[in-house]
């Protein structure tokens, strides 16, 4: 048997032969190499642009995944009066950051309700901050956290629940029960984007606490210290597990001021449940010994963020109870000019003290009868008996005679029609009238029969509280007016002086001395063994035909002056009271009265009395706002 050979070519096998394709090799080894080329081409700019161009962001970034900056808010300065005895200070409380980057949408509505907080202002708010303040930066959402508050986020900050509240430890303020000198010294609350425009509060960051009014406000830089932070280590879940660093926060400094108390109190007690204003100073330095506005608000209150609604009734409210009357209230003096009108035409020789006017209850100028406060008249009537009876028709001849410009000159020489300087934000200059001021306001010209209104204090004559203390203190020392102030250890300003002629003065002091110790109209103000001098005024707000025509003599009563110093020779302290609708001036006499009385009382004590038990029942822990 032999074997026959089979060509290749003609063996069908069972499965076909693999061969390799140098082409399709090097298409796989190209593929791999321009991908190895690519991921290193990534890689290399990924780390170019981490550790060569922007280095420090993505620091800084890596920074905040594991460490934390939290707030270390700095305590505001202490307010004293001038014996030292505490009128401000700060406590203990908690505020409620909310962390931006970690917010759930969804989360906020139970946290605001947690929080006593309104859900649409709350959302607002963040809405705003978001526009101007990078999202890594918390925003304080609640002051003053209560127990309860506290006992919410501590059970609720939990990874499960809200993540995004932390708790910081903060000095709150801690003012005056009863509000007392509430516009005197102010409050602090958030800086508003509308202050954050103005050169004030250009130096503020949205979120900061500022002084909003008052003594806190005028002082805010002083007062208000530099805040600190705190850095801690916090985990993947935004939990605190250990202290990095620590900057400790600067306290501000605290403020001793010229305010007395013990004399604030007693002038607080006094306008209890009246409208109107206290001022008592110093006249021969300037200082401030008391200011009271009423109706007042609660300081406390604004310690914490005040909610829109208590904002809106405060606003609101026709009794005006945001408005610091002892040097925004601009109304009529009355009588309470007369003084300055005596010294007046004493000083311009319109009139001597022996020049003698007949009152029979009233007098006709320019064809319009003025009546005079007294119905049946004073008949013959000088100088110190026209101060002391406060005769109309004895000024209205002295206006007549002197002239608006010359009344002008005196008024404005005394510093009505201006504004006194005090360090107190936002004070008015009142308005002395004159033919240049008409014409410029008006384009009219000034009428003889006009002035003599301005000549006991009505017409278009407006003054400030403050302003009418600092005149009449001004000229019962003969003659200088000292710069109002309130900060104690502030350097005095030399006082602007007028060369009154003394027989002059004496002449005007022995009038007003008359007004209370000599059966005059403010023998309310009188004090055994004291030499009490003093001014009754009474201001109409409109003339007796428009309230008759309008039915408005309940709602419109008259309002009450009163001026005062002692003792008559080298007076050492000068208080106004301003009592709105009281009527008659010897109504706003005892309140001058007891201000005076307090004063000469605790100079004559041979020990001062512990402050402590009057001082300490002020205070109280301010309530959250709800």
């Amino acid at each position: 048997m032999s074997l026959i050979p089979v060509e290749p070519a003609q063996q069908a096998p069972d499965k076909p032969i693999l061969r390799d394709d140098p082409k399709f090799a090097s298409a796989k080894i190209a593929f791999l190499q321009y991908l190895m080329v690519a991921v290193f081409l990534f890689l290399i700019t990924g780390f170019w642009d981490l550790q060569v161009q922007n280095p420090e962001l993505y620091s800084e970034r890596a920074e905040r995944n594991k460490i934390k900056s939290l707030p270390v808010p700095a305590p505001r300065g202490k307010i004293l009066d001038r014996d030292g005895h505490m009128i401000v200070d700060n406590h203990s409380s908690f505020k409620l950051l909310l962390s931006r980057e970690n917010l759930k949408p969804e989360h906020l509505r139970p946290i605001a309700e947690g929080l006593h907080l309104d859900y649409e202002e709350l959302s607002l708010r963040l809405k705003r901050w978001e526009k101007t303040r990078p999202k890594y930066e918390a925003i304080i959402i609640k002051e003053e956290l209560t127990p309860d508050e506290l006992a919410f986020v501590e059970a609720h900050r939990d990874p499960d629940f809200f993540p995004e509240m932390e708790v910081i430890h903060s000095q709150g303020r801690l003012y005056p029960q009863n509000q007392v000198a509430a516009h005197l010294i102010g409050y602090t609350g958030e800086v508003s984007e509308g202050e954050l425009d103005s050169a004030e509060f250009a130096k503020y960051d949205q979120g900061d606490v500022v002084g909003k009014a008052g003594i806190e406000r005028q002082y805010n830089d002083l007062l208000r210290g530099v805040d600190g932070q705190r850095r801690v280590v916090v985990d993947n879940l935004g939990r605190i597990r250990d202290s990095a660093t620590m900057k400790e926060a600067v306290s501000g400094k605290s403020l001793q001021l010229t305010i007395d108390l013990d004399l604030q109190v007693v002038a607080e007690l006094a306008m209890e449940n009246k409208k109107g204003a206290v001022v008592a100073l110093d006249p021969r330095n300037g200082e401030v010994l008391a200011m009271v506005s009423r109706p007042a608000y609660d300081p406390n209150k604004f310690a914490v963020r005040i909610p829109t609604s208590e904002w809106r009734r405060l606003n609101t409210n026709p009794d005006n109870p945001l408005l610091n009357r002892a040097i925004q209230a601009q109304l009529a003096p009355g009588s309470t000019f007369k003084p300055i009108m005596a010294i007046a035409g004493l000083e311009s020789s319109t009139i001597d003290e022996n020049w003698s006017v007949h009152c029979s209850g009233g007098a006709t100028f320019y064809g319009h009868y003025h009546k005079c406060h007294q119905k049946g008249g004073h008949g013959g009537v000088s100088l110190h008996r026209g101060i002391m009876q406060s005769c109309d028709v004895y000024f209205y001849n002295v206006g007549n005679k002197m002239g608006i410009d010359k009344i002008a000159f005196y008024a404005e020489t005394v510093g009505f029609g201006q504004k006194t300087g005090i360090d107190l934000p936002h004070e008015k200059e009142g308005l002395v009238p004159s033919a240049q001021w008409k014409a410029k306001r008006y384009r009219d010209k000034w009428y003889p029969g006009e002035t003599i209104s301005v000549s006991i204090g009505q017409g278009a004559l407006i003054v400030t509280p403050l302003q009418l203390a600092h005149a009449i203190g001004g000229l019962a020392v003969g003659g200088k007016w000292h710069r109002p102030r309130l900060v104690k250890d502030q350097k005095p300003e030399p006082p602007r002086e007028w060369g009154l002629q003394p027989e002059n003065v004496r002449r005007v002091v022995d009038g007003l001395y008359a007004v209370v110790n000599e059966g005059g109209t403010g023998a309310r103000a009188r004090l055994p063994g004291i030499e009490v001098c003093g001014k009754t005024g009474t201001a109409q707000l409109a003339s007796n035909e428009f309230l008759k025509a309008n039915k408005l003599g309940q709602a419109m009563k008259d309002n009450a002056w009163f001026v005062g110093f002692a003792p008559r020779e080298n007076p050492e302290i000068v208080v106004v009271a301003l009592f709105e609708n009281g009527e008659h001036g010897h109504l706003a006499a005892p309140i001058v009265r007891d201000v005076l009385k307090a004063y000469f009382d605790k100079k004559a004590a041979t020990q001062p009395a512990p402050a402590t038990p009057l001082v300490s029942s002020l205070f109280r822990a301010p309530q959250a706002a709800r």
